[in-house]
């Protein structure tokens, strides 16, 4: 199709019903290039308009013999070699002299795969720390022997201040777990302040796997995590990183930590999960005398925790369920029963918040305002530490507090005696009656 328009337009040009200028501009080429194929095509006809190389083979074209050695020692001994490292065999080995481009094409081509896949190299440039301390914080978690065997894995979660080196908070979990981000982010706010940013990866305890439904993506909204909507509440920033490199302060951390807070753990002879927070405790003063480092800009970013506000009611779990017609929410495979209250007699079809504190306990909110009392609707054992009522020092003096239930008496099944009026036939009955 390249070739038969170039045609046309040598024929315009040559019946001058166009000019070599317009033909220029038509083609993409410059005014010297039209002229030399206009005398060509004057010159041999259309033969004159086909690429002189067609048909030819190219000078650096690689021979059909060294393929097929290279495709032979590709099937058979050097199968399981990546593409660089095929090369450098070849060339050290066999005297190929060939790219590495060259040599993957010729695998491709004979639906040859390299068994370690290789990443277009990405362009990075080095970010400066913020000149504020509280700006950001970097937040991540590590799994490791950190009690060498005295003890189980366990996960540290840990926050640094990307403007000092400081570890604002950290904590020792079981499991790397929202909890354990919620437990260090309290920790910073209660002594620190509340910082500007979080800059962590995309795990799913900070991006919400769900995906956005079509009235969220018309309202520019996205699902949220449950700590993504804490940080939502708080006024801080939630910054995704990319890649490991991105947060790399805090997976440089890893490194120290896994080398001397090991160190002293071993010293303390640590070997349960509450020692080792005991001797994180006494160890991150320590580190960060060591290693923190003076800001670029006086003062802090960090804003002091209103006074006002509770912070377990930022610092919990929050689940909304919609009450059934028997005033019962379901919750964590059980029921949990809602009685009547002064602010409505019956709470059936109504939406409510179901508070899972950090501590185990449960709490109901409706329109923002706390229900009293409730409890286990079922049977069903409780789990240890999932949900608990509120305590009962907060539990108001004229609140009637339930009776515990009564278990029934085993039911004995009726046997009716053998001149019992049931054991009578029925056709019986009918005939004395028509008698």
């Amino acid at each position: 199709m390249k070739e038969i328009k170039r045609l046309y337009l040598m024929e315009q040009i040559v019946d001058k019903h166009m000019t070599a200028p317009q033909a220029a501009e038509l083609l993409g080429l410059s005014l010297r290039q039209i002229r030399r194929i206009v005398a060509k095509y004057r010159e041999q006809g259309a033969p004159g308009i086909v690429h002189g190389n067609r048909g030819k083979r190219p000078n650096n074209q690689i021979e059909q013999a060294v393929r097929d050695k290279i495709l032979e020692l590709a099937e058979n001994q050097y199968r399981d070699y990546n593409d660089c490292h095929f090369t450098e065999e070849l060339a050290e080995k066999h005297g190929v002299q060939l790219s590495r481009s060259s040599v993957r094409r010729i695998r491709r081509q004979a639906n040859l795969k390299s068994p370690r896949k290789r990443r277009v190299a990405r362009h990075r440039s080095r970010r400066e720390r913020r000149p504020q301390a509280g700006m950001l914080l970097q937040a991540d978690g590590s799994r490791h022997n950190w009690l060498e065997g005295r003890g189980p894995w366990l996960s540290l979660i840990a926050y640094i201040d990307d403007a000092t080196n400081e570890v604002s908070g950290a904590v020792f979990r079981e499991e790397e777990d929202a909890a354990g981000y919620f437990i260090g982010l309290q920790q910073i706010c209660l002594h620190t302040g509340i910082p500007g940013a979080i800059y962590a990866d995309q795990h799913t305890i900070f991006q919400s796997p769900i995906k956005a439904t079509l009235e969220q993506e018309l309202a520019g909204e996205q699902p949220r995590s449950q700590f993504g909507r804490l940080l939502a509440e708080l006024g801080i920033e939630l910054i995704a990183a990319r890649s490991p490199q991105a947060k790399g302060r805090i997976e440089r951390l890893w490194g120290t930590f896994q080398d001397r807070l090991v160190k002293a753990l071993r010293e303390a002879g640590a070997s349960t999960l509450e020692e080792a927070n005991q001797v994180l405790e006494n160890f991150l003063p320590r580190y960060n005398q060591r290693f923190q480092v003076k800001p670029a800009q006086e003062g802090t970013a960090y804003v002091p925790w209103p006074k006002q506000y509770r912070t377990k009611d930022y610092f919990c779990f929050k689940h909304t369920r919609t009450v059934t017609n028997d005033n019962t929410i379901p919750f964590d495979g059980h029921r949990l029963q809602i009685p009547p209250g002064p602010q409505r007699r019956t709470y059936a079809k109504a939406n409510v918040e179901v508070q899972q504190h950090l501590d185990g306990r449960l709490e109901i909110h409706y329109q923002g305002k706390r229900l009293i009392s409730f409890q286990p609707a079922d049977e069903l054992p409780v789990r240890v530490n999932r949900f608990t009522p509120c305590p009962a020092d907060e539990t108001p003096k004229n609140q009637t507090q339930s009776k515990p239930a009564v278990k029934s008496k085993e039911r004995i099944p009726f046997k009716p005696a053998a001149d019992h009026p049931w054991r009578k036939p029925l056709f019986a009955k009918k005939a004395e009656k028509i008698e």
